[in-house]
């Protein structure tokens, strides 16, 4: 299927589309043949092809550590995306903590694990897991705007919890935690904390070395850069099991021949992402704003997380319920007339269920039904937001 030139996508924070500097970083690595061997040797290799291209691998770890704040490259551990590092920080840092009680005697120890209902499924699909393993797990419910209170937190709290995972900002309706008081809550308690930081980095400004966080994951994907490559920060001396086990690479981190490729176009990309994030988050607050009035003002929407977006929001993420439409009617709909949206609602096995994180805030089945996620980025236009307004009154 041909997509037509003037179709408008709006589902950014699902995936982005690659941006120039990720492209000409990656140009040389994509050219067939043997004569491009300077690009193409394993980064383990010890000839000189193997050499160049550990050198731009560390070159790459660099730039990405940069561009988040990370203290030192080596917090920066590459991976496949943001799922294998969320499985990684939560598993490996609580079987960390499981080990290390053991060798101290304690037998008895039974790691507790704290996060929110409104995490993604790379996080809660962990909880049984988890608890298979003998942990116990606690789950935070957020208010109605999608938040986590320290209170919250502080009350669940234990001497035996190993590790709080709480996500920066939300993927479905944009809310930001404070994740530097909720850190230093964890901390005071003994606890490490893990952020999944998918939705932040390169929309608004962070640094993981100022928040306070022991470990984040993050994508390359979300901020125009390729599929397939992430990375996993982990503060320095923290200690974590690996997840992925063989060849050693990574530090023994995350065994696995390094896809450097992926690395330097995810770098050039986060370093693009980071330079301009201020800006471009006063640019599509703006067309968020716009398009949050128009939907509520003249289409008797409603904002999902019960307030119109403000600084405590994603620039970049509008989260409707639409009354009376349901997600997926909405969704096709808008498709036909050339606009590529989502909803927070997704249909499995022909069953169509309400997104768990609205259903964790309070939003009523019914309502939770009908909601609209409308998502921008760095190629979005004003333009693009005023024919969406249009395609949405017809």
């Amino acid at each position: 299927m041909r997509i037509p030139q003037d179709y408008v996508y709006l589902d950014w924070a699902a995936t982005t589309p690659l941006c120039e500097e990720a492209a000409n970083a990656m140009a040389s690595y994509l050219i067939p043949g043997p004569k491009n061997i300077d690009f193409a040797a394993n980064a383990n290799s010890l000839h000189s092809p193997g050499r160049n291209a550990f050198s731009a691998m560390e070159d790459a770890r660099m730039r990405v550590s940069r561009a988040v704040g990370a203290k030192r490259p080596n917090e920066i551990i590459f991976t496949s995306g943001a799922t294998e590092s969320d499985n990684t920080a939560v598993l490996g840092l609580i079987e960390q903590r499981v080990k290390d009680e053991r060798q101290r005697g304690n037998a008895a120890y039974r790691a507790h694990f704290i996060t929110s209902a409104i995490e993604h499924d790379a996080v809660l699909s962990l909880l049984p897991v988890l608890r298979d393993r003998g942990c116990d797990v606690t789950v935070l419910k957020p208010d109605r705007q999608g938040r986590i209170s320290v209170q919250a937190l502080s009350e669940a709290l234990r001497p035996d919890t190993a590790l709080v995972s709480i996500m920066w900002a939300n993927n479905e309706v944009g809310t930001i935690q404070d994740i530097p008081a909720l850190a230093a809550c964890a901390h005071a308690a003994g606890a490490l904390f893990h952020t999944d930081a998918t939705q932040a980095v390169g929309k608004i400004p962070i640094s993981f070395s100022a928040s306070g966080v022991d470990a984040a994951s993050f994508s390359a994907h979300k901020v125009c850069g390729p599929k397939g490559i992430g990375a996993l920060y982990v503060k320095t001396g923290v200690r974590f099991e690996a997840l992925l086990r063989g060849g050693g690479q990574e530090n023994g981190r995350r065994s696995g021949t390094q896809n450097v490729t992926g690395m330097v176009g995810f770098a050039a990309a986060c370093e693009a992402a980071c330079k301009a994030v201020q800006e471009e988050q006063a640019r599509l607050s703006a067309l968020r704003d716009t398009l949050y009035r128009a939907l509520c003002e003249e289409w008797r929407a409603k904002p999902s997380a019960g307030a119109v977006a403000d600084d405590g929001f994603l620039p970049n993420i509008v989260n409707v319920l639409v009354p009376g439409v349901e997600s997926e009617t909405l969704i096709l709909e808008l498709d036909i007339a050339g606009f590529a949206v989502s909803g927070g609602s997704a249909c499995s096995t022909g069953s169509l269920e309400p997104s768990h994180v609205l259903t964790a805030m309070g939003v009523p089945r019914d309502e939770a039904l009908c909601s609209l996620r409308v998502s921008m980025g760095r190629y979005t236009t004003e333009e693009d937001i005023d024919r969406f307004i249009v395609a949405m009154k017809r």
